[in-house]
């Protein structure tokens, strides 16, 4: 675990793109979370003097047992940041659509 970590519980929900029939998995932070990811962002953008592709931030995942390497985006005209859940997590972990997630990160 890295000396930043980011807890929360946000509704998993589905985008359906029928036109290329796929669907991806994603959880939406709440305020608190994202403030905190949102100053990690910015303290890392002033040591390296540059943001990340998209204002990205690098993250460890962790939802039940399942741990994997991904990024948080911040949403473009909101304050809040959005994260992909993997089909194999979801899977894994037996969550669906509306289910509450409970998530932690390891922000890098």
């Amino acid at each position: 675990m890295s000396d930043t970590s980011v807890s929360f519980a946000a509704p998993l929900q589905i985008w359906t793109n029928d036109a290329e029939s796929s669907s991806v998995g994603f959880v939406i932070l709440p305020a608190e979370a994202a403030e905190q990811v949102s100053g990690h962002e910015l303290m890392r953008r002033l040591e390296l003097g540059k943001r990340r592709g998209f204002g990205s931030v690098k993250v460890t995942a962790h939802i039940g047992g399942s741990t994997w390497d991904t990024s948080v985006f911040p949403q473009k005209g909101r304050e809040s940041w959005f994260m992909a859940v993997k089909v194999g997590v979801r899977r894994a972990e037996g969550i669906e659509e509306g289910d509450l997630v409970e998530v932690e990160l390891d922000l890098h």
